[in-house]
């Protein structure tokens, strides 16, 4: 069973939740290591790298939910497109 454990970001120094949901998350995906950062600072490393490598995002509507959101990969418009939620969620019913 999960529990809910505190850590103290490496980067900002605030301390933050790793939720027993994400923790069942990164077993289930294969994360091995727990985060060293908080949300906030894993979102901000991984926009200073994707400016690094240029990466060009695209505004997507998601098919499902309708919330707007900007994905790496150039959507195929004879495709449905969704957004992280919705993609997750629906992989996990599989």
């Amino acid at each position: 069973m999960y529990t809910d454990k505190t850590f103290i970001c490496r980067d900002c120094g605030k301390t933050f939740i790793f939720t027993a949901g994400e923790q069942e998350f990164y077993d289930k995906h294969g994360f091995g290591k727990e985060p060293l950062r908080c949300k906030a600072c894993r979102l901000y490393k991984k926009q200073r790298q994707r400016q690094r490598r240029d990466i060009t995002l695209y505004e997507i509507v998601c098919s499902r939910c309708g919330a707007v959101e900007e994905i790496a990969l150039e959507p195929k418009h004879d495709r449905p497109v969704y957004c992280g939620s919705c993609y997750r969620e629906i992989n996990e019913k599989r």
